[in-house]
């Protein structure tokens, strides 16, 4: 009874986080380096092609990186400024929308410009403020955005300021490495679908799947 009871709450959870969930699409060529006041590890996003993120406001660090055929000619590696971007939405997608960025101009003006677009499912764009991280010898990017958020810039999220550094790796990731340790591929894409607060609540149904 108790086991059909933790399968029937882990059900109703998953379909609530995707019903609420917004999905963020991961374009090959964006590096997605913070969000919402925290680094974003590597693994957390190999493979993947999308994110789920709870509704409402967020803060993503990002930048373009081009790498095609970079071996042979130099001048085809392209790496944007960090952008920042800031939004607060209730749809159902968000996707990043970059402009052309064949050649050295048009780089150079997305540099400048930041000309990209957030757009949602329907391809309307979505309100956002955007800036750059600002040039520092600061190369932990986590602590620039906190410093960056602190200092009420135009895309600042001071509730985003707050994150601790010892917040920055919390208890609960620690359980996230029997998902590494996984031999399915399809099982870390889908549980990296979701925000760290549904991982958190899935892994304490797991715990009690191990104890019944």
């Amino acid at each position: 009874m108790k086991l059909s009871l933790v399968v029937t709450g882990l059900i109703v959870l998953l379909v609530s986080a995707t019903c609420q969930a917004i999905t963020l699409k991961l374009d090959p060529q964006i590096d997605l380096l913070v969000l919402d006041g925290r680094k974003i590890s590597g693994s957390l996003l190999k493979g993947a092609d999308s994110l789920e993120l709870e509704r409402g406001q967020h803060q993503f660090l990002f930048r373009v990186e081009q790498l095609r055929d970079a071996h042979k000619d130099a001048s085809l590696r392209y790496q944007s400024v960090p952008m920042i971007v800031t939004f607060n939405a209730q749809v159902k997608t968000i996707a990043i929308r970059l402009p052309a960025l064949e050649n050295r101009r048009e780089r150079h003006h997305f540099d400048r410009t930041l000309n990209f677009q957030l757009v949602d499912e329907r391809g309307v764009e979505i309100d956002c403020k955007r800036d750059r991280l600002p040039l520092s010898t600061e190369s932990d990017m986590e602590k620039a955005m906190i410093l960056y958020n602190r200092n009420g810039q135009a895309a600042s999220v001071p509730h985003f300021a707050t994150v601790s550094d010892a917040a920055a790796i919390s208890p609960a990731e620690a359980e996230f490495v029997w998902v590494e340790e996984t031999q399915s591929p399809s099982l870390k894409r889908w549980f990296h679908r979701f925000d760290q607060a549904t991982r958190q609540q899935f892994l304490s149904l797991v715990k009690l799947l191990r104890t019944s």
